[in-house]
């Protein structure tokens, strides 16, 4: 959990790929079905690395194989709060991956601005 974060926070997204697990599972905030394997949730990171601007985490919890991350982050004009909830497998590889976003109107800013980037 802790190279994921410094991955991230280093602005490394293909170490932070690289710690997820062929089999991993995306649940995202704004998306109803999850997104399975390594390559999918890529497309997914690298967009979001393009999309919040001034990300943060501020606090992580962590017990054994799994860690809460809280993020505070911007799209545009709104403000959001976030937490990346991650699973690792026996391998430390991350294999479950669930994102919570708030307020509503970040959830919405997010899917807009992550739908127009997917879109290209």
């Amino acid at each position: 959990m802790r190279e994921f974060r410094a991955a991230v926070e280093a602005g490394d997204i293909e170490a932070a790929v690289a710690l997820l697990a062929d089999d991993v599972v995306f649940h995202s905030p704004v998306a109803f079905k999850p997104y399975e394997g390594r390559a999918a949730v890529g497309v997914i990171l690298r967009a979001v690395f393009t999309v919040f601007e001034d990300f943060r985490y501020v606090r992580e919890i962590v017990a054994d194989a799994d860690a809460a991350l809280v993020f505070e982050a911007r799209i545009g004009e709104r403000a959001l709060t976030g937490c990346d909830f991650l699973h690792v497998d026996a391998d430390g590889k991350i294999d479950d991956f669930m994102v919570m976003v708030r307020p509503l109107s970040g959830v919405q800013a997010l899917g807009e601005a992550m739908a127009a980037k997917l879109s290209r």
